[in-house]
């Protein structure tokens, strides 16, 4: 019987992403893993693991409309846990940003997640579900050369934190996952170029590096940050209400999360700042533009 499973639809499953991490550990704990990606061939390699597959542009509303319909047959019209992992990079100074790519990047981060949702909710009910939605330590902190990413997970806070309440009469519980640096593949889908005009031209060698901080020592593999968080999201519901025990309404996982969650928790914000600007190096980047400029002049 479909009822008798515990299903879990994971969004953005490429090898070599937090999102096949977390599809392969629930699978080792005996969930029915829905697995989805965009193209032919990395559902075809998803399909040997013995998951079920589905195509998904979460941008696309036809796509999750269809997928969607695609999962409520496979479980039977419930849906237990749904991982909001698909996402992509968007590394640029504000200086330097195309609008229209702005807007492709918010339509898989934050629309593509408000989609899923929505057309999952009406699974996620009758199971007292879990919604899982992947934010980032970019969005209580500044991340250099990261505006536009760091705007789309704040607004992605921003939803899952009033979607957490408007769900509570229905049972459907929702965690946002702080998630810190992670050893995966997300950087190299799209590198953008500086543009030859860009003010940070005498910097391009500290925005060749930033582009790779994510993935730099001290970062987590990926599966460590996956056992982590389907541990977390397995809990339930906890008891009175959520207060103590069960799945938490905010996970932290990740490089560097524990010291941002300390900064946020009992620090000023201008403290969290002058952190971030000493971790960027921004001291260093204003001498080498100030030197760029008198050299010129």
């Amino acid at each position: 019987m479909a009822g008798s499973k515990k299903y879990v639809l994971i969004t953005g499953c490429s090898p070599g992403g937090i999102g096949h991490a977390i599809a392969t550990e629930f699978q080792s704990k005996g969930y029915h893993v829905i697995a989805t990606a965009r193209r032919a061939e990395v559902l075809e390699e998803l399909r040997t693991t013995g998951m079920s597959v589905v195509a998904l542009d979460v941008s696309d509303k036809a796509s999750v409309q269809k997928c969607t319909e695609e999962v409520s047959r496979i479980t039977g019209g419930r849906l237990d846990i749904l991982v909001n992992n698909a996402g992509v990079n968007h590394t640029i100074p504000a200086t330097d940003i195309d609008i229209d790519d702005v807007k492709r990047t918010f339509d898989t981060n934050v629309f593509g997640v408000m989609l899923m949702c929505q057309a999952c909710i009406p699974l996620l009910v009758p199971a007292r579900g879990l919604i899982v939605n992947i934010s980032s330590l970019s969005s209580v902190t500044p991340y250099l050369f990261a505006s536009v990413y760091s705007s789309t997970k704040a607004a992605l806070d921003g939803y899952s934190r009033t979607l957490r309440l408007e769900m509570k009469p229905f049972g459907v519980r929702v965690m946002v996952a702080m998630t810190g640096t992670i050893k995966s593949n997300i950087t190299s889908h799209l590198v953008r170029q500086l543009p030859a005009d860009s003010i940070y031209q005498p910097v391009r060698d500290m925005y060749d590096e930033r582009i790779q901080f994510s993935q730099r020592s001290g970062t987590w593999a990926a599966d460590v940050y996956a056992k982590k968080l389907v541990a977390a999201a397995v809990k339930g519901e906890g008891w009175f209400g959520g207060l103590f025990g069960g799945t938490p309404d905010w996970f932290w996982a990740g490089g560097l999360s524990t010291l941002v969650w300390f900064v946020q928790a009992f620090l000023t914000r201008s403290l969290g700042e002058r952190f971030a600007a000493r971790t960027f190096k921004i001291a260093k980047m204003t001498a080498k533009i100030t030197a760029a400029k008198a050299k010129r002049n």
